[in-house]
């Protein structure tokens, strides 16, 4: 191949790309390549890898081909490249998506020596008559991108990846081999490298360290309109700015995004369902900055080129720490802020695993295994740049980094001397054969069958661990690889093996700290708990609760109605909690419909807003989280059929609920302010003795319980759905 100097690199970097300087290992990697050597180039998001192909293919005779697995990020890169000279044919795409006549047009520039890089999906690299084409022209090199997509231990393997190898041997010519990633650990690595035949490939690794970025991983709410609500919050204080929300199916980002739009947030959904002129519209709105907020699955951001993204939301976490990584490493581009902030939820690994139930047993459990990491980094109480790092194959001498979620509000830390060497002899015990999930079963003492089928059960380490929990020990494993104590065998993913420095650590141990487990809080006196519409524990004011009570008695002695027939306790307690100061926003409170609002909603909303004025409440960011349209539709149902007076029974059994869901949709619908007229039921199945006294007894009882209601009434007599069906009766008519 042609010589170069970094003299001469310079000039040209300034002439095609208007740059001075390159970054990190940019000048070494094109530099090696001239010298005509594979390469293995590791560069973390937004460190400039495609420049390390892009600058030499223009330098070079003849044309480059480059893999890439998507046509939206050959788009991408054949447009940038167009802008840099004069003639379009200097960069093509070869893949389905062009007719026969464009395929000529490229197949024409090429031979005509005008392209210096032709961007191919690797199934265009295998049709045969590409690969014949190929034989005849003058290749200059061959860039694989995203060449994590060939391993099957990286987040996005590819089958036809592996195919590469033998088909650059079948083209023939010997030129290099550069492939290139922006994650790969230890194990990615040696798995790329033995696929394409380069284990004596020089290695470029620049550093993961994104030192710009904050990453935080919260509990994840279990109602999704609390998750919703907080997002809305987290986005409405970081107003104007741009984002991403990744989610993991489409749905999710359909009604996320229409939720976001409903709270006057500009956000656009991205999704691989949309059709094609859709995703690039949206794509290029974003780009522009005619939204702020993309919600999209894992099909958006590869080669987007957006520098100012301010933060990155994980609806759920991803199912491994490379996609975790790669994503997260598309905010804070330009070295700025970069919010990385990720919902979690044991339940959620579940629907993770269900992804790969149809994949082979070898597929599966390797997963299982990527699943484990990201479980692990989620639970961690420790620093989460020293473990990303760590997974990488990178130490991180820092004990602080002061930028993430553990370091800014770092846990108790207890002496762990003890329980570290108990890990590290377990280790050698079981003769370093054995995954970290089987160590920490031993040491809790959990009786499974593979404990008993090797008979560690016998171990005297066994149950040695007992006094703490899983989370515990799993941490203590995790500190052991950071200390480089144990490793994880690259060839056997997840068997754990002494090192030098752990087998001399048994016999001299020295101080290392853990994490402190966590004790239960215990609660808070000053939180009143209630049962109605919000979590147990959360704080009510208990101020404003009073002086609604007053107001409810007001209004109830002037309309001479029970209380609680104007708005039931846990609609209160909603109000001392979300404070809405117009109608608009007490429709959204629990147990009031608009024709509850209306009604009655005017006085409350006064009280509510002088109480917020005159005591200078910052009242939570609510939002209105758009209907679940199945409930919607249901209720809608139950609606129709009660104006058509069907029996309930038929109701019932038309949608495949009990009777039981049926009264409690009926109650809900009623208790929103909606008139329900069940008197030709209750008319022809009820005696009307019983029904005359149990409309009594709510006019002059303090309190809408049924329970109270039976126990005043009598159990032998009345029975509860009969109770129930005459308190929707006589809210109907009184309260509506």
């Amino acid at each position: 191949m042609a010589k170069v100097d970094s003299k001469e690199l310079h000039i040209m970097l300034e002439r095609f790309f208007g740059f001075k300087n390159f970054k990190g290992n940019q000048e070494a990697v094109i530099l090696s390549l001239f010298e005509g050597k594979d390469l293995f180039v590791i560069m973390p998001t937004g460190g400039g890898k495609s420049l390390c192909y892009q600058l030499p293919a223009l330098m070079l005779e003849g044309t480059a081909i480059i893999i890439s697995p998507l046509i939206a990020l050959m788009k991408n890169q054949v447009d940038a490249i167009r802008n840099y000279g004069s003639d379009p044919g200097i960069a093509h795409v070869l893949n389905s998506t062009l007719s026969k006549s464009e395929i000529r047009q490229v197949k024409q520039d090429i031979i005509d020596k005008k392209t210096k890089m032709l961007y191919v999906a690797p199934e265009t690299l295998t049709k045969e008559e590409n690969v014949e084409f190929f034989k005849d022209i003058q290749i200059s090199f061959y860039a694989i991108d995203e060449a994590h997509c060939i391993s099957e231990w990286g987040h996005d393997f590819r089958p036809e990846y592996r195919r590469i190898r033998p088909i650059v041997e079948n083209i023939g010519q010997n030129v290099p081999i550069m492939a290139l990633t922006a994650t790969a650990t230890p194990k990615v690595q040696h798995d790329i490298q033995k696929n394409l035949g380069m284990m004596e490939a020089e290695v470029y690794k620049s550093s993961f360290n994104r030192s710009n970025l904050y990453y935080e991983v919260r509990q994840k709410p279990k109602k999704k309109e609390d998750l919703e609500r907080e997002i809305v919050k987290f986005i409405r204080n970081n107003a104007n700015k741009s984002g991403i929300i990744y989610c993991t199916s489409r749905k999710q980002v359909e009604e996320l995004s229409e939720t976001l739009q409903i709270n006057n947030i500009k956000s656009l959904p991205y999704h691989a369902g949309l059709d094609a002129a859709t995703r690039v519209r949206n794509q290029d709105m974003f780009l522009m900055e005619e939204v702020d907020v993309i919600v999209a699955t894992i099909a958006f951001g590869m080669g987007i080129d957006k520098p100012d993204v301010r933060f990155v939301v994980h609806y759920d976490m991803p199912k491994s720490l490379e996609g975790y990584y790669q994503e997260t490493g598309r905010s804070g581009r330009d070295d700025g802020e970069g919010l990385c902030v990720a919902f979690y939820n044991y339940d959620d690994i579940a629907k993770l695993e269900k992804f790969s139930k149809n994949k082979t047993v070898n597929e599966q459990e390797i997963a299982k295994q990527l699943i484990a990491e990201t479980v692990a980094y989620a639970d961690s109480l420790v620093c989460r740049r020293v473990l990303l790092l760590h997974y990488f194959g990178e130490s991180y001498s820092e004990t602080n980094c002061g930028n993430c979620d553990n370091c800014i509000h770092p846990k108790p830390k207890l002496e762990g001397q003890e329980y570290i060497q108990m890990l590290l002899e377990l280790v050698r015990d079981t003769k370093q054969q054995f995954k970290e999930k089987h160590l920490i079963n031993i040491l809790i003492g959990k009786s499974t069958p593979n404990i008993k089928q090797f008979k560690h059960n016998d171990l005297k380490f066994y149950g040695e661990g007992c006094e703490f929990d899983e989370q515990f020990w799993g941490g203590a494993f995790r500190q052991a690889l950071i200390e480089e104590l144990i490793v994880k065998d690259i060839e056997n993913y997840g068997i754990l093996k002494l090192t030098p420095k752990g087998i001399k650590y048994i016999d001299k141990s020295y101080k290392i700290m853990l994490v402190k487990p966590q004790q239960e809080e215990e609660e808070d006196d000053e939180m009143i708990e209630f049962s109605g519409g919000h979590k147990a524990g959360e704080a009510v004011d208990k101020t404003l609760f009073s002086l609604l009570k007053d107001l409810r008695k007001k209004i109830s002695r002037k309309e001479n109605l029970p209380p609680f027939v104007i708005f039931q306790d846990n609609s209160l307690e909603d109000m001392c909690i979300q404070y809405p100061t117009t109608i608009e926003e007490m429709n959204q409170i629990v147990g009031v419909g608009q024709g509850k609002s209306q009604k009655y909603g005017q006085p409350f909303v006064d009280v509510i807003k002088r109480h917020v004025e005159e005591n200078e409440i910052e009242r939570p960011q609510d939002m209105v989280v758009k209907s679940v349209v199945n409930k919607s539709a249901l209720k809608v149902y139950i609606i129709q059929s009660i104006d058509r007076k069907l029996a309930l029974e038929d109701i019932a059994i038309s949608k495949s609920i009990s009777s039981d869901e049926l009264i409690a949709e009926i109650e809900s619908i009623v208790a929103s302010g909606t008139k329900i007229d069940l008197n030709y039921y209750i008319e022809e199945y009820m005696d009307p003795y019983h029904v005359e006294e149990i409309y009594e007894y709510f006019r002059e009882a303090e309190t809408d319980s049924i329970e109270e209601a039976l126990l005043e009434l009598g159990e032998d007599e009345y029975g509860e759905e009969e109770i129930r069906l005459v308190r929707i009766k006589f809210f109907s008519e009184l309260g509506n």
